[in-house]
């Protein structure tokens, strides 16, 4: 069973303005830069423990780290490296944190799985799947209590949607009205199987949204244009009070699962039709032909590598984490105390 062609959303997508895509397209090709760095330093044994790489899924986190504001709250899957930078946060920590060095974003200590930087409001890379649904309502919630502008946006993958998080999230933010944005990135394989192949229904995100009241929007999660617009209707949607929504960006991964995994379950045609629908070179052509030069295309790609170059060797300077820190941040039983 093969992926199907991405559906896309039910609205006319209108081009942002220029800046708004020249930046669009520079997250994107710093997304993927990073990424394909990342995998050269674990075939050289310098990146720790396992990484999953969203090299291909480049245009969601882009479309909706564009569309939100400083102050709203990120919460990701494991595949997060994507949607930290598009926070925001520097390349050099997070490189320094794949590789388990001091200067990394956690001291070393989270590795690629968990990715956190309170200060950009990436609230987390979560190793379980759909775990995070619930604890993103949480956030939601406080922002609603609290009375402010805040918009919690919370991504999950295809897998997700058959877990029961996903559907206990979604009814409590109905019921709550919380300022919440679900995207589900479907990339049509959970690991190693087919979502369609164990789902009643053809879109495993949005077809469910109607059983909470919910409108369902399918976006074409390969294009940068229409996933900033869905995203900025759904974060202001929120933030204007109108409750939450739920967005399924059909997208595809590039390689296997996770970095062990070559991916070689995939029918091969399906691999090569969704490769020819690649994000970035399907972005840099329609800025082309919207008369953006070569020059500034080049210019972006070139700044972009030596970023990249930039953050590698100073994650390759950073030494490993001393041992004194292993039991910093970490809560030890002090009971219920913490709570008075």
């Amino acid at each position: 069973m093969t992926a199907t062609a991405p559906v896309t959303a039910p609205l006319q997508v209108v081009p942002p303005a220029q800046d708004v895509r020249l930046r669009l397209y520079r997250m994107m090709v710093e997304m993927r830069d990073f990424e394909k760095r990342a995998y050269d330093l674990f075939l050289q044994g310098l990146v720790k423990g396992t990484s999953h790489l969203g090299i291909g899924q480049e245009a969601v986190a882009a479309g909706f780290g564009m569309a939100m504001r400083p102050e709203d709250f990120t919460f990701a899957t494991y595949r997060g490296h994507n949607h930290t930078l598009a926070r925001g946060v520097a390349m050099a920590p997070v490189m320094a944190e794949l590789m388990g060095r001091q200067a990394g974003l956690m001291a070393g200590k989270g590795g690629s799985m968990h990715l956190t930087s309170v200060a950009h409001r990436m609230m987390g890379s979560y190793a379980i799947v759909g775990a995070h649904l619930t604890v993103a309502n949480g956030a939601a919630w406080s922002s609603k209590l609290r009375g402010t502008s805040e918009v919690t946006v919370c991504f999950f993958g295809d897998g997700a949607s058959n877990i029961g998080a996903f559907h206990e999230a979604l009814n409590l933010a109905a019921v709550w009205h919380l300022p919440m944005v679900f995207v589900c990135e479907n990339n049509h394989w959970m690991e190693y199987t087919p979502i369609a192949s164990v789902t009643a229904v053809a879109h495993p995100a949005a077809d469910r949204a109607p059983a909470y009241g919910l409108t369902p929007v399918t976006v074409d999660g390969n294009d940068a244009d229409a996933t900033y617009e869905a995203a900025t209707a759904a974060v202001e949607h929120a933030r204007a009070g109108g409750g939450p929504s739920l967005i399924e960006a059909e997208t595809y991964r590039h390689g296997g699962h996770s970095r062990a995994d070559p991916g070689t379950y995939r029918p091969n045609d399906e691999v090569q039709e969704w490769l020819a629908r690649d994000p970035i070179p399907l972005y840099r052509g329609r800025l082309i032909a919207a008369g953006v030069s070569e020059a500034v295309l080049v210019g972006i790609e070139q700044t972009s590598i030596a970023t990249v170059d930039a953050a590698t060797e100073e994650a390759k300077a950073s030494p490993p984490p001393d041992l004194s820190i292993i039991e910093s941040d970490v809560f030890t039983g002090e009971g219920s105390s913490w709570r008075r």
